[in-house]
């Protein structure tokens, strides 16, 4: 399955907003978020800050991924 590098950066704001209100990411959302941050194109401060909380998160053991 491919994703898109750029994808709607709204589509990134409702996956991060999902994410933080479950506390749970999916493997298709976590590869969204690479490919966005990867790209770094048309990501605001805000959304490169939110990307790297949900990666301490995961590390911290405070955000599970699911499938």
């Amino acid at each position: 399955m491919q994703f898109m590098a750029n994808s709607d950066p709204s589509n990134l704001e409702a996956i991060l907003k999902r994410i933080f209100a479950n506390r749970r990411i999916t493997r298709q959302d976590q590869q969204i978020m690479m490919s966005n941050l990867l790209a770094k194109e048309g990501l605001s401060e805000d959304n490169i800050m939110q990307i790297n909380q949900v990666f301490d998160g995961l590390k911290r053991g405070l955000i599970r991924v699911v499938d």
